[in-house]
């Protein structure tokens, strides 16, 4: 039975997220195979779930929902789930070469994104590197980042204490498990190095919408809030009591910022106006 992380006795969707081999399929990208999965039919959205523990299935509900208009690719990305880990470096390059190899399998050459925390950033990454093929992005939990934020260590066993049903359902869907600990050593030294910043959201023209949690400390709401002034078309919305899992802890205001971005016309997504402080603009005196 499909499960995210630190669920708890809740059940998420009853549609198994991530391990729906029913009509699961694999994408050849670089030295990996990478899992998808396609539900609905309409214009097309591709999600991109968080990374280490993160898994589609926690994004569940709002899956459920965009299904029901649009054609929606659920991937999980390499050394997750389903999907192989291969051998290559980790970049956000390679993440984005990947999402690219999946939408070409799926027959989609312009999508929607809604990524989460580490899918939001690689969100970033395809359209600056990929304008043609991103039309908007949905990005939840992921603001400008500086190196060393994150420590640089992520122990399965540690996993384990918190989760043991989680880790063993995890090693049981992956192709292999015996190299998850030396993944997530890369991985987590990957993410303690990483920095983001202004060039890669200014690179960015397609409309963003921006959603925060205001007592997320994976990615503090001041450091979206750079990013959403670096941004030439975004937008914010911040969800109060809110962790960096806000699609959980209010999913009804979420989907109320989500929903509405997602299904209006391309034409009718204008930037929101930005201020620089409170300080006095010439056409006010």
């Amino acid at each position: 039975m499909a499960r995210y992380f630190m669920q708890g006795a809740a059940e998420g969707a009853k549609t198994p997220y991530g391990d729906n081999v029913k009509i699961g399929n694999f994408a050849q990208a670089g030295d990996a195979k990478i899992y998808y999965e396609v539900y609905g039919k309409g214009e097309p959205i591709l999600i991109l779930h968080g990374g280490g523990v993160g898994s589609p299935y926690e994004m569940g509900r709002l899956i459920d929902d965009l299904r029901k208009n649009h054609k929606v690719i659920v991937m999980l990305t390499r050394g997750h789930g389903r999907s192989e880990i291969g051998s290559a470096p980790l970049t956000y390059e390679q993440k984005a070469d990947d999402a690219i190899a999946v939408l070409n399998a799926a027959g989609e050459q312009k999508v929607q994104i809604v990524g989460f925390s580490d899918g939001a950033y690689t969100a970033y990454k395809i359209a600056a590197m990929y304008p043609a093929r991103v039309e908007r992005i949905v990005a939840i939990g992921a603001g400008t980042l500086k190196a060393g934020y994150f420590g640089d260590t992520m122990k399965i066993s540690d996993l384990a204490k918190v989760d043991a049903d989680f880790v063993e359902y995890e090693k049981s869907i992956m192709p292999e498990p015996e190299r998850w600990q030396d993944f997530c050593d890369k991985y987590m030294r990957f993410w303690h190095n990483m920095s983001v910043g202004e060039e890669i959201f200014r690179a960015i023209k397609c409309p963003v919408l921006l959603i925060v949690g205001d007592e997320d400390d994976h990615a503090p709401i001041i450091t979206v809030l750079a990013a959403h002034q670096f941004i030439p078309n975004s937008r914010l919305c911040v969800i109060p009591k809110a962790w960096h899992t806000v699609f959980l802890d209010n999913y009804e205001m979420t989907a109320a910022a989500i929903l509405p971005f997602i299904n209006s016309k391309l034409e009718n997504l204008q930037p929101s106006k930005k201020v620089d402080y409170n300080s006095r603009q010439e056409s006010q005196q």
